[in-house]
């Protein structure tokens, strides 16, 4: 599917200021925050910044970076990512302490053609996620033409997302193009056997995207936390495992529509306790049948039989779409579900697309991240695209 808006090589940016969302929400290191430990959200930007400054803009980012409780936080400046920014471009990147009012104002003056600011985290202002109209404005008034390349946020109608495409022409950058033609393209027009994996918690959050792929999918595949549900579903004893008791009813039916379409584990990895809570180390583990959780006990991930049937589903695929993990892949004695997932996906010839998230961390802890065909930047835009649902910061683009 072609993206139907205007994208950056549709307007002429020579000497004009152009802001640019990026998404620059990327994992610190808790004990020093300055150290960033997966830098593939900037590095995806990459490209459509390179083409700003080679037009000739004068390219001024904005970016959240992390959950900052309504005001400055030294630990979630965007500081360290200014740094990192300059040495991937090999160019320097003004900082400007504030994103509104005179320090960014001052930056932004300073810019001459080709250069690059980046402004400090939107979500010190309260107003960047209320989409007030005054902070879009003052945001507005730093520039001449507004892009979108931050997808991981297209699902949010935020004052830099949506408000300031109110008082500026608006355009996609190039990584916002990739995404949306990736992931439509993946339910429009999809290379036969389509195989669709969800995994993660809650099967509430995913009733949405299983309805959306059931009719387009030859086999959807459903592990992870959400699996013990349709598990206590079946009847079965599942022990202290997640259980989503909201959707009961709809995994029961599920089951009996669907038939063969939609494969669950058989035999899972099971543990005394919670791996979260508890060291995992410490913690009995084995494998039984998914029918004899004992009381008591919690699922922690695949077992062995289920694992090679998934993969057997996805070796035979034309085209893959993940969401969500097998299990707890966070600790190394449960993450064989989720590795033997992206495995699986990397050895296919498929098509294979990453749906953002916990996924896309999973791929690439494992190393699999380069032999994936598109690995989402944005969990949630994905799983909303993947919905068929229109996402704000999209929308809001000017049209073709």
């Amino acid at each position: 599917m072609k993206l139907n808006k205007k994208t950056i090589e549709d307007v002429d940016i020579r000497g004009k200021r152009v802001l640019v969302r990026v998404d620059f929400n990327v994992p610190q290191e808790p004990a020093d925050p300055s150290v960033i430990t997966d830098d593939r959200r900037i590095r995806e930007a990459l490209p459509t910044i390179r083409r700003l400054m080679a037009d000739g803009g004068r390219v001024v980012l904005i970016s959240h970076l992390g959950k900052p409780k309504g005001g400055p936080s030294a630990k979630l400046t965007l500081a360290p990512v200014a740094k990192l920014l300059s040495g991937l471009l090999d160019a320097p990147v003004a900082f400007a302490s504030d994103c509104v009012g005179g320090p960014a104002e001052a930056v932004v003056a300073g810019l001459t053609d080709g250069s690059v600011a980046l402004l400090e985290n939107l979500r010190f202002h309260p107003e960047e996620e209320a989409n007030d109209p005054a902070f879009a404005r003052a945001l507005a008034g730093l520039a001449d033409v507004y892009v979108n390349d931050a997808f991981g946020t297209a699902h949010r109608a935020h004052a830099s997302t949506e408000g300031v495409t109110h008082y500026l022409p608006a355009y996609a950058g190039f990584l916002m193009r990739k995404e949306i033609e990736y992931l439509s393209g993946a339910l429009e027009d999809p290379k036969r056997p389509f195989v669709a994996v969800l995994g993660g918690a809650k099967v509430k959050s995913k009733i949405p995207v299983i309805q959306q792929l059931l009719g387009k999918v030859d086999k959807l595949i459903a592990g992870g936390g959400m699996s013990y549900t349709f598990a206590k579903a079946a009847g079965y004893e599942i022990g202290n495992s997640l259980l989503d008791e909201s959707s009961l009813e709809y995994c029961r039916k599920l089951r009996a529509e669907v038939g063969d379409k939609l494969l669950l584990p058989t035999d899972v990895i099971v543990v005394d306790g919670n791996p979260f809570e508890a060291d995992p180390a410490t913690l009995n583990a084995k494998a039984v049948a998914v029918s004899e959780i004992p009381v008591g006990w919690e699922g922690a991930d695949i077992g062995e039989e289920t694992r090679a049937r998934f993969a057997e589903a996805i070796r035979g695929a034309g085209t893959v779409v993940w969401n969500g993990p097998m299990g707890v892949f966070e600790f190394e004695r449960f993450a064989a579900g989720t590795r033997a997932m992206a495995e699986a996906m990397a050895e296919s010839g498929a098509v294979t697309i990453v749906g953002g998230g916990d996924s896309a961390a999973a791929v690439q802890q494992f190393g699999y991240a380069d032999k994936m065909t598109h690995i989402s930047t944005g969990g949630g835009a994905s799983l909303e695209l993947l919905e068929g649902k229109e996402l704000p910061g999209v929308v809001a683009l000017l049209d073709k």
